[in-house]
């Protein structure tokens, strides 16, 4: 049976496979450290830490066939069609606004000089950042909600979830050596609260929250940072006032780690 030692677990989990990345290149105070995020097994190792950490503890407790009950809910994809209209429409909205905020929607070239290289970065974005969801919001968030409302659920993962990715900061050659932390972490909060009723509405879907993810990290939309920022705060404050009677309420927050087998 899943619970509160689990969480524990699986955050000491995640934490503790960011530490061979940052032994390994060893960065100086002050300084960042060249690193091909692309092939660094290391890296990729940390970025996937969340899904290790969540496959370990499930089949621990549940064995494979708990694992696989699990996988399922990467199946799920029913929701209103307004979250639908949010992923698809209304996230790449967040950076073009962003990107006009900042005054380089109309004057920065585009970031690709061949179709193969599009191809290749959508690969990448779609195999690195998504695949953390299978631990966030397939195992964290729904123990979370088993003792907080959602809003507060959102709150104390997106903590977790922005101060895990620091060491990426310390590593040039990472999409986040390029950012100021203060923002970013302002911003994965904000995330984590615009994303947990998506969660719910879609009855603990691993899916949707992973092509939030690949949303909001896709190498197509312009460079917005750190104006999205304020943006995606904003977003936030909507989401949480249009979902304000399930926020802050239990009764709706999905709680199943492992779904009951139908």
């Amino acid at each position: 049976m899943l619970g509160a030692g689990d969480f524990q677990a699986f955050v000491t989990g995640v934490c503790g496979q960011q530490f061979p990345t940052r032994l390994h290149h060893q960065p100086h105070l002050g300084d960042s450290v060249d690193i091909d995020f692309v092939v660094d097994p290391l890296f990729i190792l940390a970025v996937y830490a969340p899904a290790i950490a969540a496959f370990t503890i499930i089949t621990y407790h549940a064995g494979l066939r708990g694992l696989r009950h699990y996988l399922s809910r990467l199946w799920l994809w029913r929701c209103p069609l307004a979250w639908y209209a949010f992923l698809l429409l209304g996230i790449p909205l967040i950076f073009a606004a962003g990107s006009l905020w900042k005054g380089n929607l109309f004057t920065d070239p585009f970031p690709f000089t061949s179709f193969q290289s599009v191809i290749l970065a959508l690969a990448l974005a779609t195999i690195l950042g998504p695949i953390e969801e299978f631990g966030w919001r397939g195992l964290a968030l729904p123990l979370l909600q088993r003792r907080f409302a959602p809003i507060w659920a959102s709150l104390i993962l997106g903590v977790i979830w922005g101060f895990w990715h620091l060491p990426a900061f310390l590593l040039s050659g990472t999409p986040q050596s390029a950012w100021s932390f203060t923002p970013f972490f302002v911003g994965t909060i904000a995330l984590s609260v615009i994303v947990t009723p998506l969660f719910n509405a879609s009855r603990g879907s691993i899916l949707l929250p992973a092509l939030f993810h690949f949303q909001m990290i896709n190498p197509l939309w312009p460079d917005a940072q750190p104006y999205d920022t304020a943006v995606v705060m904003i977003v936030a404050g909507v989401t949480v006032w249009l979902n304000r009677k399930s926020m802050f309420n239990r009764k709706r927050a999905v709680t199943a780690v492992i779904p009951i087998p139908a």
